[in-house]
């Protein structure tokens, strides 16, 4: 599960909620279901009229890897993984690997391994993984795309929510009660659309572009990885390398650890 996520969408319930009660509003006043109507089943209507179907059916899969923490390979168990199969290319040659992309369980990385074993060009190696991470990086930017979108409807349906309470509310110019009230109700559904398309929407948006990110620098650190070790280069080369995927932090202390090791 991804905890940030969670703790993120708890924080913002309890901001708001911790707001109204100190401004010394209700907390009752969000149980509006005009404002609700508008602002949920307008953003989904929006939503729906903007995307084809093709795409709005991904958004259970999309809530999915919202809530779901990613199960990546660490850039430092890769980079001992590509320097071990270097080693082993180096003393045996490529076809030595075959017997190892066998045993790889990421279908990118053993995709790569075999083509390089089957004796194809960096070049042509080159191209073919990254057109198939362009692929992946359109695919999950259309999807982030629905919640950034989402995000940008929501507020401005409860600018109309709020007009339209406001008609009701000078409906009621007689009654002065009636009307504070209407007019109070009236802004619930603006602090709905605010609250969603910022606290909800937006940030779901730039969790799954953030996620993508971190994938495709991981899937680029294995074709760099590949190639490395196609051109032959030596294990120590290519860690300095693919560090340079590593944070400077990160990248300090694996630098610093291959030294020891090799004193």
């Amino acid at each position: 599960m991804d905890k940030t996520s969670i703790i993120g969408i708890l924080l913002g319930v309890i901001a708001l909620g911790a707001g109204m009660v100190l401004k010394g509003v209700s907390l009752t006043a969000l149980l509006n279901p005009a404002a609700i109507l508008i602002i949920i089943a307008g953003t989904i209507a929006a939503v729906t009229t903007a995307f084809p179907l093709s795409e709005l059916k991904k958004l259970p899969k999309l809530f999915k890897i919202l809530f779901t923490e990613q199960k990546l390979t660490k850039p430092e168990e890769l980079i001992q993984t590509f320097s071990e199969w270097a080693v082993v290319a180096r003393k045996e040659g490529l076809l030595a690997l075959e017997g190892i992309s066998e045993q790889v369980e990421n279908q990118f990385l053993k995709n790569g391994l075999n083509l390089a074993v089957e004796g194809q060009s960096a070049d042509y190696i080159r191209d073919i993984l990254s057109e198939e991470i362009d692929a992946m990086e359109e695919r999950h930017l259309s999807g982030a795309a629905i919640f950034t979108q989402a995000g940008t409807y929501a507020p401005t349906l409860g600018v109309l929510g709020a007009v339209i309470g406001l008609i009701a509310a000078l409906g009621n110019m007689d009654n002065t009660d009636e009307l504070g009230h209407a007019i109070s109700a009236a802004f619930v559904a603006t602090l709905l659309g605010i609250y969603t398309g910022y606290v909800l929407w937006h940030p779901f948006a730039n969790k799954l572009k953030r996620k993508s990110q971190q994938e495709v620098r991981l899937k680029q650190m294995m074709i760099e990885g590949i190639l490395s070790i196609i051109e032959g280069e030596a294990p120590r080369t290519i860690e300095q390398k693919l560090t340079s995927y590593l944070p400077a932090e990160d990248r300090k202390k694996w630098l610093e650890g291959s030294v020891k090791q090799d004193g």
